[in-house]
């Protein structure tokens, strides 16, 4: 499976059955990790075994059951639009390798997440990883027309693209985005919402997916 593949495979998924990510596995995602880390200067870590932060052993907590295992996405202030790009990039990335998620903003115990932070970094959101009871179910999306603003003839690259930002997991499914197109010229706004510029990241990473990245360029809003 690709990562293109993973974005029509891939469900949020809120409860899990109790079986560990095989070493080979976490291996995988951890050097990915370091990678963004590296590249970026983002603070993203792996937890495993961690049944604090979710409740684990409640039968649940909020929505959540059984999550033992997460992505913790932290970085410095204004780094939203990143942390929804790379962490998307870790949940598909997820899926290829046979494994749920769930993005996680607010349902989780801060105070239990076990990591050290730099001075002046947060946690923005954690991700919910392990293996699921189900694979999840297919959210509800707008009509794509209805995600994007376009002047001149479209182009199949970005119609392809389109399908892909309108699978984008958003906050409360609300895809408060859109994605202009002006004479070959693309670019993507955030809208009012919670968590929209997070959503935006994880949009974007969906559009270069699918549209290509050798197909255009961000022009900035």
């Amino acid at each position: 499976m690709t990562l293109y593949d993973a974005i029509f495979e891939r469900h949020s998924v809120r409860k899990y059955e109790n079986k560990p990510v095989e070493p080979e596995k976490a291996a995988v995602l951890q050097a990915k990790i370091d990678e963004i880390n590296e590249k970026t200067g983002l603070s993203f870590s792996l937890c495993l075994d961690e049944p604090e932060a979710f409740m684990a052993n409640k039968p649940s907590y909020g929505s959540f059951a059984g999550c033992r295992n997460y992505f913790v996405l932290a970085a410095g202030k204004g780094r939203d639009e990143d942390i929804g790009y790379y962490g998307e990039e870790l949940v598909l990335l997820s899926q290829t390798l046979g494994l749920n998620t769930c993005w996680v903003a607010l349902t989780f115990e801060k105070n239990k997440v076990p990591v050290t932070l730099k001075d002046g970094e947060k946690i923005y959101d954690v991700v919910a990883l392990g293996y699921g009871q189900n694979q999840g179910v297919p959210h509800k999306s707008k009509p794509t027309e209805k995600l994007y603003r376009a002047k001149g003839e479209l182009p199949d690259w970005f119609m392809k693209g389109m399908e892909a930002a309108a699978l984008a997991p958003t906050a409360i499914n609300q895809q408060r985005f859109i994605i202009s197109y002006d004479k070959g010229k693309v670019s993507a706004k955030a809208l009012l919402g919670p968590c929209s510029k997070t959503d935006l990241g994880i949009v974007k990473y969906h559009f270069e997916l699918g549209a290509g990245k050798d197909n255009f360029v961000w022009e900035e809003k």
